[in-house]
């Protein structure tokens, strides 16, 4: 009876007409609630007379898998086992590769419930099927292999050996490219879980996959795209696999993403694993001298005319995609290295008279500026050949020009007071750069920013706020009305208080812009609220206290009728904004206001990012706490995320010092012993450099704000200071230790001293928190770290922050109990380090010595009298020649430090007029 009612429903499904398809699907939602269909759908009349039918037969391995998925333990163990045997007949059966899709989804369903130790017809049927001699045998069988073991790969672990033996003769049979992208995908599912026993084989495997994904790309590439996710996931889970054979890994990748007869979504793969690659082993890439072979491949594509009808910039993806190798690079190889190879290309284009060869070496110009900022700072020329490309004749090699002009702003941070700072900022105006602001406002932004005081010292500004008015006022134009608005805020970062003459009509125009809920006027609202933030933060408390309130209404009201997460997160900037700048104490009283209502569960990045920041920061400003996981898998989440926790710590400790009762101390010591174990914890298994980099600074202001009550637990000071000793040897996973290879110290990419930096800063903080002897076993395992860095062969950042750490770890000694006699018993080690400082050619090295040794003095007093001599000389040379008033403010500082320690080792006749003097 039932196999005549599922026929007749599964019949019904199958018919053009609406209403008859509607009928059976109740029908056969009320027959799944009966016991009996699971036999009915395995009966053996049923499946012989449904097989001249396809699509019935597809209907009901889709139902079964859904009834098994949801009921398996309802069913009786006669059925389950009648149901794996009429499952793998029908598999075998079947000529249709929808039906047989869908039947090895019902497979591996089942083999979530039934292990494959369980189901031995299912190995047997596995193993004859992917060795048979018959090619459609083989395909049919890896087809199965692959979804029993994608949704299941775990519990097939004991059979990986004999699997991957299986795989590699495989990827031999070229003839057959739909089995070798099933082969390939079943890879790519259990390469996250193989041990050391398939190591030896994975990496075997490697030049066979290599060739298996030429012939794929050949056969289709849509199927090849998806397949190359074996890399990436070889990459992330185990790239030792791929390191032997990085050198063919990385031909292949850059062999498919150079080629432009291939799809846009396989060369992007290709281009991505290349950038991933650079990324995890960046010190592998120069071994092996692949450096080269890389820039190579790289530059015809990014200096290559546009095909026609993508003329505009903007449509230029390439550009993007190999761009951001470079840019990769510069963020993890060692700029000397880097620049060494890739200058002499880029010199190249630039003198080249095509403009688009000239665009490239712009381009690539721009993507250095993040990673290499401390290297390109001291080359004068190549801020000038950026500054004379704003006057070139070809609008592609301007708007070049302005977008590096831009990212040098933003991340070389030149001093206005320098004359290279001085020569860049003259160099533009010189251009009259306001007539090319229309299609580089985004730059402008950056370079208005970048140099703050030059609005101030030269009369531009009322020049540029008319300009900046007009736009919105004469125009229709929604663009050009955004990107003034957003010249306004970088202006009104630059001028702060001198914006106020301008404040009305600017204010007026953004009030206009926050009260229409019209979809072509989203993106000028956003902008507009970002620059409310900018305003409320630098135009000052009183004149924009007036208009707070109204304002937060305003942007409250648009996300309340608008559901848009650029509006959202620009509303939680400003929120925060106006806690923090306008009116600390809105939300003490209430921290239910419905303003701060918002939440981290949601799906987009950039807003859950403002969120945290946000949370964190009305925090600590308004005494307002909570608890949350920094478990979010986009890593600029997780960074600000950790940001948020270390606020909510420096809240508490910020409540408790303003009522200091025992229950709001507990609270305080209950928070750090959540928050400190997490960043601990973060430390040692965090890929993400720039992720560890945020913890490391949360950590740090936690400790510096909370001090002692963050070692309260009496292992935290060992567990932090071995975290920072961690990041300072290179042992943390996010840090590209290069396994076997010989490590070069002295050259590192600038991201990775910065890293570095992070640790290194806590050392001081630490020592002023503890008592010094609890800390001196530490701190006499950290400092050869940071003595190191003092070497002459380093780069100028790393001896100044060498000497500059000793110096604050030295002045953090002062205060603590024991410090005098740890300063003493360290005065050996570290007086030759600031002695060779204070001779240094680098005047921010010398500044941080000079403070250094005045700090010695102090901090271990007697101790350190019998080298006051020598110390008084090496003050006298310095200051026959010293030019840099910082060295000379703290060399005067350094004498006093002498004398409040030992008046009478000091010969003050002698140093009163040297004083005078200087």
């Amino acid at each position: 009876e039932m196999t005549e009612e599922l026929e007749q429903i599964l019949s019904q499904l199958t018919q053009p007409d609406n209403a008859i398809i509607q009928q059976a699907t109740a029908q056969l939602k009320q027959a799944f609630k009966d016991p009996a269909i699971i036999p009915g759908l395995c009966n053996a009349h049923l499946c012989k007379h449904l097989a001249s039918n396809m699509q019935i037969r597809q209907s009901a391995a889709v139902m079964l898998r859904l009834r098994v998925k949801k009921h398996w333990k309802k069913i009786s163990p006669n059925d389950r086992e009648s149901l794996k045997a009429v499952v793998l007949q029908a598999f075998m059966q079947e000529t249709e590769h929808t039906v047989q899709h869908s039947l090895s989804q019902l497979c591996a369903v089942m083999v979530k419930h039934e292990t494959p130790d369980r189901w031995p017809a299912l190995l047997q049927l596995l193993n004859q099927s992917t060795k048979s001699s018959n090619p459609h045998d083989r395909q049919v069988g890896l087809l199965l292999l692959n979804k029993v073991i994608e949704s299941n790969p775990e519990p097939f672990k004991p059979h990986y050996c004999q699997l991957l033996q299986l795989l590699r003769s495989v990827l031999e049979d070229h003839n057959n490219p739909t089995a070798l992208y099933y082969c390939i995908l079943t890879l790519t599912a259990i390469t996250e879980f193989i041990g050391t026993e398939e190591m030896h084989l994975m990496r075997s495997i490697l030049p066979n996959l290599i060739v298996a994904l030429k012939c794929l790309i050949k056969a289709d590439q849509n199927q090849a795209s998806e397949a190359m996710e074996v890399f990436n996931e070889l990459m992330e889970s185990e790239v030792s696999v791929i390191v032997p054979h990085v050198a063919d890994v990385v031909r292949f990748f850059l062999e498919v993403g150079s080629d432009t007869n291939l799809s846009d979504s396989l060369r992007v793969k290709a281009l991505s694993c290349v950038t991933f690659l650079i990324k995890l082993k960046s010190k592998t890439v120069l071994k092996q001298k692949l450096l080269s072979p890389i820039l190579q491949a790289i530059f015809p594509v990014l200096t290559a005319a546009p095909p026609p009808g993508e003329q505009d910039p903007e449509d230029e993806e390439d550009d993007i995609h190999f761009a951001g190798i470079i840019d990769t690079m510069a963020l993890h190889m060692p700029p000397e290295k880097l620049f060494q190879q890739l200058m002499p290309l880029t010199q190249t284009c630039l003198a080249s008279e095509n403009p688009y060869q000239r665009k490239g070496g712009l381009m690539c110009l721009a993507v250095l500026a993040e990673g290499c900022a401390d290297h390109i700072r001291t080359k004068y020329e190549l801020l000038q050949t950026v500054c004379q490309s704003l006057s070139d004749s070809s609008e592609v090699v301007r708007s070049a020009g302005l977008f590096a002009l831009g990212q040098f702003s933003e991340h070389l941070q030149v001093s206005q007071n320098t004359s290279v700072g001085k020569a860049v900022f003259l160099f533009i105006f010189g251009f009259q750069a306001f007539k090319i602001w229309f299609f580089g406002v985004y730059t402008w932004n950056e370079v208005l920013a970048c140099f703050i005081l030059f609005v101030t010292q030269y009369p531009y500004l009322p020049t540029l706020m008319e300009t900046m008015l007009s736009a919105l006022n004469n125009t229709d134009n929604l663009k050009i009305k955004e990107l003034a608005v957003s010249a306004i805020g970088a202006i009104a970062n630059a001028a702060k208080e001198l914006l106020v003459p301008y404040f009305t009509p600017v204010i007026e125009s953004l009030k206009g812009f926050l009260t229409t809920t019209t979809e072509e006027m989203r993106s000028l609202q956003t902008q507009s609220l970002d620059t409310l933030s900018v305003l409320a933060r630098t135009i000052g408390k009183d004149v924009f206290s007036p208009l707070a309130a109204e304002c937060v209404q305003l942007g409250l009201n648009l996300t309340n009728t608008i559901d848009d997460p650029d509006l959202r997160r620009c509303t939680l900037t400003y929120l925060h904004t106006h806690v923090v700048h306008v009116h600390p104490n809105t939300h003490t009283e209430n921290p239910m206001c419905p303003c701060l209502r918002f939440s981290v569960e949601n799906a987009y990045i950039d807003e859950k990012e403002d969120a945290c920041e946000a949370l964190g920061e009305i925090a600590f400003n308004a005494g307002i706490l909570s608890y949350f996981s920094p478990q979010f898998p986009h890593e600029d989440v997780r960074r600000a995320a950790f940001g948020a926790m270390g606020q909510f710590c420096r809240a508490q400790h910020k409540v408790w010092k303003e009522n200091p009762t025992e229950a709001n101390q507990q609270a305080l010591l209950k928070l750090l012993d959540i928050v400190v174990p997490c960043f601990l914890e973060t430390v040692r298994r965090e890929p993400e450099r720039h992720v560890v980099m945020g913890v490391l600074e949360s950590m740090n202001s936690v400790i510096k704000s909370c001090k002692e009550e963050v070692f309260k637990n009496p292992s935290r000071l060992k567990e932090i200071s071995h975290a920072i000793r961690d990041v300072l040897k290179k042992k943390t996973p996010c840090q590209d230790s290069g396994g076997d290879e010989a490590d070069d110290e002295d050259q590192q990419a600038e991201y990775d001293a910065m890293l570095q930096e992070f640790a290194g800063e806590g050392i001081p903080l630490v020592a002023a928190s503890v008592p010094a002897d609890n800390f001196f076993p530490f701190l006499n395992d950290l400092l050869p770290f940071i003595m190191n860095k003092a070497k002459s062969s380093c780069t100028v950042a790393d001896r100044s922050f060498s000497v500059g750490t000793i110096a604050e770890i030295l002045h953090a000694l002062m205060s603590v109990s024991g410090g005098r006699g740890v300063a003493g018993r360290l005065s050996n080690r570290l007086l030759p380090v600031l002695v060779a400082g204070a001779k240094d050619s680098d005047p921010e090295v010398r500044n941080n010595s000079v403070f250094g040794l005045g700090c010695l003095a102090q901090a271990a007093g007697p101790i350190v009298v019998s080298d006051y001599p020598m110390m008084l000389s090496v003050f006298s040379n310095l200051l026959s020649k010293e030019s840099d008033l910082r060295v000379i403010d703290n060399l005067c500082a350094a004498l006093c430090r002498m004398i409040m320690s030992n008046v009478d080792a000091v010969p003050l006749e002698q140093v009163c007029y040297i004083k005078y003097f200087s």
